[in-house]
C-alpha cells in the first residue's frame, strides 16, 4: 500500500513561531480579534453546536488546520433562513469548510418511520429543529449568497455517503451527488485530514481549487475525460451470447452434437455485468472505471445495485481505482480512498490542544452528545465487520487505524486532572467497534490486493490477526492509573471475534463491565443475516457460555444486551416470528425498537431500493431480496420485537392468523402473546402506556434502563439498530 507523508512533519507545516493554540477557535468577530486576526484563513460551518473534543469533527478538522499554522474560525449550527449567520466572521482567506455535523442531517431529523425527531443530543438542551435537512447543500447555498467566488469544500459523513447518486430514503428516489447539488467546488470523503490539510496547503501555495484535481479522498466535476487515462466501461448490463463447453476428446461424435445443441428458448441467457478489471500494471494507476450515470441509476433499479457493487469493490486504497458517473453535461469524478492514518498521525490528532468542554457561549446548556462521550476515549478508527446496513465502513474504511498505547493512557490522565466532573469512571475504551483495537492482516501484500467486503464474514479470515493481547495491554494499564476507579467498555462488542480469544473475554466481564454488556446479532435467521454479512447465532451462544462462565468467576452477575434490527432487506414475517419467540424464550424485552433505516450508500439500501443483492455478481436475472417495505410491514416487524406490549397485540394476533400460528396465542406461558386484551390498550391513538417493567427468567437478568436512542458521536449514524434490552 502506499504512503504518505505524516499529517504534522515539516513538509505540512508552516512557520507556527511565536503562535499559540487558541482555547477555543473562534466564532465571532470579537474573538477573532480578541486573538488578533482581522481574518480567518479558513472557516468550517458545521450542524452540531461546537464542542471543542476530539470525538467532534469541527473539532478535529479545526484543531489539524490550526495545528498546520492556519487561522481557523467556526460558524455552529447557523440560521439558514438568512445569510447573516453566515458572514459573522467575514470572508476567509482561503476557503470555507461546510459538515453537516457527526450524522447524516436526515438521520439526525427524522426517524426510520419519516416521523420528524423531538430532539437533537448535538444541540444545546438537545432542542430539535436547529438544522435543516441536507443542510451541506443548504448552507453551501447561503455562502454563495453571499460570496460568490470563494471556494467551498464539502466534507463529514453526509457528504461522504452522498459523495455519488444515491438512493435518497425520505424521498423514495436516486438523488444526485451532494457535489452537484451543493455547488461546491471540491468534496472530501472518509477520514478528512490528510485531504483538508493538503487543500489548505496549496492553496496557500497559489494553487487554484479546480486545479486540486489529484488529491486522494476527493471528487470533483469536470467536463470530458483527461489524456492518458483508461477507461474501463462498467455502465451498462451486457447480454453476451451462449458460451460452449470445453470439447471433450473422448466424446462421440453423437454425443458431441447433443453436447453442442442451442439451449432451449424457454431458458433466456443470464445477462452479466461487464466489468474488465485485468488492467496493465504500467496503466493500472491511470485506469478509471465508469459507473452508470446518474440518469441511468435513477431510472433503472438494477443497475443502480450494479454501481453499489463496484463502488464497494474499488474501496480498498490498496488497490481501488478512480471512477467516474455522468450527472448530465458533467462528470463526476472520484478519486481513490485516503491512504490510513498511521499510529503516529493517530497520536498526534488526538493529543492537540482541545479544550474538551463545549464553546463557552453556550453557558450551561446541555449538549446530551457531549455528556455521554465526555469521559470516553477513541483508540481507534475503522471496521472490518462489513455489515451491510452500517455506514462506518463507507466513511472511515476497513483497515483500521490504531493509536499507540502511550497516547491512550495521556488522555486517560487528561480526561482526569482536566475534565471537570470526573468521578473516575472512564465511560468507554473504543470506536466503531471495542475489540478491532491493532487488529490486521497478517500480510500487507494480501491485503492490498484484498476486495472482501469483511474479513469475518462468513468466516474469520485466516488471513487475519486477531491477537487481542495489545488490547488486554491497553485495559490492564488503563484500570491500574492512579485515580481511575473504573474503565468500562460501551462500544459494541464484536463478539464472533472476541471468542477467537477467551481471555479477553474473561478481562472484559471480570473488570470492564458495568453489569450490562451490549452486543448486536441483529438477527437470528440465515436469511436476514445473510443479507447483513452477520455470523449466525452459534457465535452468540458461544460467547454467552464464555461471558457467563468469566462473569461467575469473577463473583458477578451480569447480563448481556443483544441488539436487533426489524424489516431488514432479508427479513420475512416468518422470520420476525421466530425472533420474537426465541426472544420470549430466552427472557428478552426490548424496550427501544427501531426498523432498518437505509442511510444513502449502505449496502442493505441498494438491496432495498433494488431487490438485489450487491453482495453478488449482478444480473437482470440473479438473486431476488425479499425486502420488507410499506408502514405496515415495517410496523408489524418491529411489533414482534415488542411481543410484550399491549399495544402491539391485535396486529400480532392478525399476523400469527394469517400465517396459520394461532396456536401462538393464548394465556399459557408457550404462548407469545396472549388472547385478552387489556382496557385502554391496543387502540391507534389511545392512551399510552408505561414502559414495561423488566422481568428474570431462568435464562437471564434483565437491566433497569436502556441506552438512549440518540447514539454517540464517534459512530456512524443509519445503522438502524434495535436499541434493546432483555
Amino acid at each position: 500500500m502506499q504512503t504518505a507523508i505524516p499529517l504534522f512533519s515539516s513538509a505540512n507545516q508552516k512557520n507556527l513561531a511565536g503562535r499559540k493554540p487558541a482555547r477555543f477557535l473562534p466564532t465571532s468577530r470579537a474573538e477573532m480579534e480578541a486573538l488578533g486576526w482581522d481574518q480567518c484563513d479558513v472557516i468550517i460551518v458545521t450542524g452540531d453546536a461546537y464542542v471543542d473534543h476530539p470525538s467532534f469533527g469541527m473539532a478535529i478538522i479545526g484543531r489539524v488546520l490550526e495545528a498546520q499554522g492556519f487561522k481557523v474560525g467556526i460558524i455552529a449550527q447557523p440560521d439558514w433562513h438568512s445569510t447573516r449567520d453566515f458572514e459573522a466572521l467575514g470572508k476567509p482567506r482561503l476557503f470555507f469548510g461546510v459538515t453537516g455535523g457527526n450524522m447524516d442531517s436526515m438521520v439526525n431529523r427524522y426517524t426510520s418511520d419519516r416521523r420528524v425527531r423531538s430532539d437533537d443530543a448535538y444541540t444545546p438542551g438537545g432542542q430539535g429543529g436547529k438544522r435543516p435537512d441536507r443542510c451541506v447543500i443548504v448552507y453551501s447555498q447561503r455562502i454563495r449568497e453571499s460570496y460568490k467566488a470563494i471556494p467551498i469544500v464539502i466534507g463529514g459523513i453526509e457528504s461522504s455517503l452522498r459523495r455519488i447518486a444515491h438512493f435518497d430514503y425520505w424521498s423514495e428516489q436516486v438523488r444526485r451527488s451532494v457535489l452537484v447539488d451543493s455547488k461546491a467546488d471540491l468534496l472530501v470523503y472518509g477520514n478528512a485530514e490528510r485531504q483538508i490539510g493538503a487543500i489548505a496547503q496549496r492553496l496557500e501555495a497559489g494553487e487554484s481549487l479546480s486545479d486540486i484535481t489529484d488529491l486522494r479522498g476527493t471528487a470533483y466535476l469536470r467536463r470530458g475525460m483527461p489524456a492518458g487515462w483508461v477507461e474501463i466501461d462498467s455502465s451498462e448490463l451486457d447480454a453476451p451470447g451462449p458460451l460452449n463447453p470445453p470439447i471433450d476428446p473422448y466424446a462421440s461424435e453423437e454425443e458431441r452434437r447433443t453436447a453442442n445443441a442451442p439451449a432451449a428458448a424457454a431458458a433466456p441467457a443470464e445477462t452479466v455485468v461487464k466489468f474488465y478489471r485485468k488492467v496493465p500494471n504500467a496503466q493500472r494507476e491511470h485506469s478509471v472505471i465508469r459507473l452508470p450515470s446518474f440518469e441511468q441509476v435513477s431510472g433503472d433499479a438494477v443497475l443502480y445495485a450494479h454501481a453499489s457493487r463496484i463502488l464497494h469493490l474499488e474501496s480498498n486504497p490498496g488497490n481501488a481505482r478512480a471512477l467516474v458517473q455522468r450527472h448530465g453535461h458533467q462528470e463526476l469524478w472520484l478519486n481513490p480512498p485516503p491512504i490510513p492514518l498511521s499510529t503516529s498521525d493517530m497520536d498526534a490528532i488526538y493529543e492537540l490542544p482541545y479544550a474538551r468542554r463545549p464553546h463557552p457561549s453556550y453557558d450551561a446548556a446541555k449538549i446530551p452528545a457531549y455528556h455521554m462521550i465526555r469521559f470516553s476515549v477513541a483508540i481507534q478508527r475503522g471496521c472490518f465487520g462489513g455489515c451491510t446496513f452500517c455506514s462506518i465502513t463507507e466513511h472511515e474504511g476497513r483497515i483500521i487505524q490504531s493509536r499507540s498505547e502511550d497516547s491512550v493512557i495521556r488522555e486517560i490522565e487528561t480526561i482526569r486532572d482536566e475534565v471537570p466532573g470526573f468521578t473516575g469512571v472512564i465511560s468507554d475504551l473504543g470506536g466503531p467497534t471495542a475489540n478491532m483495537y491493532r487488529l490486521h492482516c497478517k500480510s500487507t501484500a494480501i491485503e492490498s490486493a484484498c476486495r472482501r467486503p469483511s474479513c469475518v464474514f462468513p468466516g474469520v479470515c485466516p488471513n487475519l490477526n486477531t491477537d487481542h493481547a495489545p488490547l488486554i495491554s491497553l485495559y490492564r494499564r488503563a484500570r491500574a492509573l492512579k485515580g481511575v476507579k473504573k474503565v468500562l467498555i460501551a462500544s459494541g462488542v464484536r463478539y464472533d471475534l472476541a471468542i477467537e480469544s477467551p481471555e479477553y473475554v474473561r478481562e472484559l466481564a471480570a473488570h470492564h463491565t458495568g453489569g450490562y454488556l451490549k452486543i448486536a446479532p441483529e438477527a437470528i435467521g440465515e436469511g436476514p443475516l445473510s443479507k447483513m454479512m452477520k455470523p449466525g447465532v452459534g457465535a452468540y451462544y458461544r460467547f454467552k457460555e464464555l461471558f457467563d462462565k468469566y462473569s461467575k468467576e469473577a463473583g458477578k452477575e451480569q447480563y448481556l444486551i443483544p441488539y436487533f434490527i426489524a424489516a431488514h432487506p432479508g427479513t420475512r414475517d416468518q422470520d420476525m416470528l421466530e425472533l420474537a419467540v426465541w426472544l420470549k424464550k430466552n427472557g428478552f424485552r426490548a424496550d427501544q425498537v427501531q426498523a432498518f433505516l437505509p442511510s444513502p450508500m449502505a449496502t442493505a439500501t441498494a438491496m432495498y431500493h433494488s431487490g438485489k443483492n450487491p453482495l453478488r455478481r449482478i444480473s437482470r436475472a440473479s438473486e431476488e431480496v425479499v425486502v420488507p417495505k410499506g408502514i405496515k410491514v415495517r410496523r408489524l416487524h418491529k411489533a414482534f420485537l415488542r411481543y410484550h406490549d399491549p399495544d402491539n397485540w391485535p396486529v400480532l394476533r392478525d399476523a400469527l392468523k394469517r400465517m396459520g400460528r394461532a396456536d401462538l396465542i393464548g394465556n399459557g406461558r408457550h404462548h407469545l402473546i396472549p388472547a385478552y386484551q387489556p382496557v385502554g390498550s391496543g387502540v391507534r391513538g389511545g392512551p399510552k402506556r408505561a414502559a414495561t417493567l423488566p422481568f428474570r427468567t431462568q435464562h437471564t437478568g434483565l437491566p433497569k434502563s436502556g441506552r438512549a436512542h440518540s447514539g454517540k458521536p464517534a459512530r456512524s449514524a443509519g445503522q438502524g439498530k434495535l436499541r434493546g434490552r432483555p
